[in-house]
């Protein structure tokens, strides 16, 4: 059973399957973090593991961008590692660093050693999105998991890497253990979101972080089935899902092949919305794709630049895409003024 709402007239949800607006809507990746003086407050006294274990903290972290810019959407306060925690992974989110991994896994006795997913403990999620729901009115509420390739790439290489190589040689040495790892971390996925879209998220969005990192033939070998088997498990329950990566320019044709049906494909700083829409197809919504760092180049720029985002939306519309989301290539910088951020959300609305 899910406590989902029926929120019809929500701009970020029409442009999400293909309905018009009532204006561009406009959410930010990391909207709900160290930009913001208020979450910096919340968050002094708690590790990044123990607030996302707390679903008052969750809940109150994730309605803050909600509140100071009026965003189209509130996302989910959390960490895409937190479903490792919960299929028994031994990390900590450390500072400055990201994601660290006590035991890589690198060996097919590694990956038997992962156990399934212990819903229980994630209960924190749950409730979260209970209490959000609760307070969020008709604003929707976007869930979200990692990939099954950058969860790998975590697990395999024992934290963040700039070249992927431990993970790229078991994909390519060894596709054996390589797909039994995929098919376990698929599974997680899953079930991390469908718990979440039960408890009440109105969409999800699926982030693969380093999928750039590949080339198209090995993306489509070693990835694509599995990403596409999140989505296609999803489907069912017709929520709005988003694929998202860095990098991806030469990967938007599958990863919205990934998404099987109607969905939307976020994209990067790096491509032209326009380009984006030839590559992706017809029937798909596109979401992104302002510079994050834009926002810390002045007022005028930024004016300038979101401008030039938007006309390029709607040009993709018109070329075929099903809608356009603002939001930016990547997250919101830690330096970045959260007036700008407010100033850019009301400049969207208006244009």
């Amino acid at each position: 059973m899910s406590n989902r709402r029926h929120l019809p007239e929500a701009p970020y949800l029409a442009a999400a399957t293909g309905r018009t607006p009532n204006h561009v809507p406009v959410w930010f990746m990391r909207q709900a973090g160290r930009s913001l003086p208020e979450y910096r407050r919340l968050r002094a006294k708690n590790t990044m593991m123990e607030a996302c274990s707390d679903p008052a903290l969750i809940c109150e972290i994730t309605l803050q961008p909600v509140r100071r810019h009026g965003v189209d959407a509130a996302i989910l306060f959390s960490d895409i590692v937190v479903p490792l925690r919960g299929a028994g992974v031994d990390l900590d989110i450390v500072p400055d660093v990201g994601p660290v991994i006590a035991r890589p896994v690198r060996t097919a006795a590694d990956v038997a050693a992962l156990t399934s997913l212990d819903l229980h403990g994630l209960t924190p999620v749950a409730e979260a999105v209970g209490l959000l729901v609760g307070e969020l009115g008709h604003v929707p509420l976007i869930g979200f998991a990692g990939a099954p390739f950058t969860l790998a790439s975590y697990l395999v290489e024992g934290g963040p890497s700039k070249l992927h190589e431990k993970t790229k040689r078991m994909m390519l040495a060894d596709p054996q253990t390589w797909h039994a790892l995929m098919a376990a971390l698929t599974d997680l996925t899953i079930g991390f979101l469908r718990l979440q879209i039960q408890s009440g998220v109105d969409a999800i969005q699926l982030f693969d972080s380093w999928a750039g990192t590949l080339s198209p033939a090995d993306y489509r070998s070693h990835v694509l089935p599995h990403s596409a088997r999140v989505f296609a498990e999803l489907a069912e329950f017709g929520v709005p899902m988003t694929h998202f990566g860095v990098g991806t320019a030469e990967l938007l044709g599958a990863m919205g092949e990934a998404i099987g049906g109607p969905g939307v494909v976020g994209v990067d700083w790096r491509t032209p919305l326009t380009d984006a829409a030839v590559r992706v197809g017809p029937g798909k919504s596109l979401q992104g794709n302002l510079d994050p760092v834009v926002l810390l180049a002045g007022w005028p720029v930024v004016e300038q630049s979101a401008r030039a985002v938007i006309d390029d939306g709607r040009r993709a519309v018109a070329a075929g895409a099903a809608g356009h989301i603002f939001n930016l290539g990547h997250g919101v910088l830690p330096a970045t003024d959260p007036d700008v951020l407010t100033d850019l959300v009301a400049l969207v609305h208006s244009l």
